[in-house]
């Protein structure tokens, strides 16, 4: 099974040790469980162990998950957890070592096409300042900015996803952008 055409019956086999029907859903989140653990904690490599991890700990405990919702929130609780603790493991690795702190900074991916080798320079620039500041904000701005601009969810999925209501999706995100804006524009970025 390569492609996943009904999710709640390969949750049902998974939980029956099924494991080709939980490589389809591996298959079908991974893209986007990369790509929010990247914007969390800012590096390719750490993205995919996380990323990983976290479909290792779905898979160990999917029998408690219910069949009746969606797969995604509930996997994404997983990843985003596990996305805190590193993050809450490389804050205190750098309060322990001051120079690691000037070596480490923030990556993220845009997929720009450039016709220069002086352009491609440029937008690896550009990558590493918007990581250095999505690093800067605060968890929550993080994660609604990595969910809007990055994953192209809707206000409705991020307030499904978050259990929010509508509201006060607008609402961080509004707050998000002013935060990512100041953190650019303090990194010299001009728009």
């Amino acid at each position: 099974m390569t492609q996943l055409d009904d999710e709640g019956a390969a949750i049902e086999r998974c939980k029956s040790g099924d494991r080709e029907a939980f490589g389809a859903i591996v298959q079908k989140y991974m893209k986007p469980a990369y790509y929010v653990a990247l914007g969390y904690v800012g590096t390719p490599d750490d993205a995919l162990d996380i990323s990983q991890d976290a479909f290792v700990n779905a898979f160990r405990h999917i029998k408690r998950f219910d069949s009746s919702k969606k797969f995604f929130p509930w996997f994404y609780s997983i990843l985003k957890n596990l996305c805190m603790n590193h993050l809450t493991r490389v804050r205190r690795r750098r309060e322990d070592s001051i120079d690691a702190m000037a070596e480490e900074e923030g990556e993220v991916r845009i997929p720009l096409k450039t016709a220069s080798p002086e352009q491609d320079a440029a937008r690896r620039e550009l990558e590493r300042k918007i990581g250095t500041a999505l690093l800067q904000l605060r968890p929550k701005e993080r994660e609604i900015i990595i969910l809007q601009h990055f994953q192209d969810y809707s206000y409705q999925e991020i307030a499904d996803l978050l259990g929010i209501p509508i509201g006060t999706v607008m609402s961080r995100l509004y707050s998000a952008r002013r935060a990512l804006r100041k953190e650019l524009e303090r990194l010299g970025v001009r728009y």
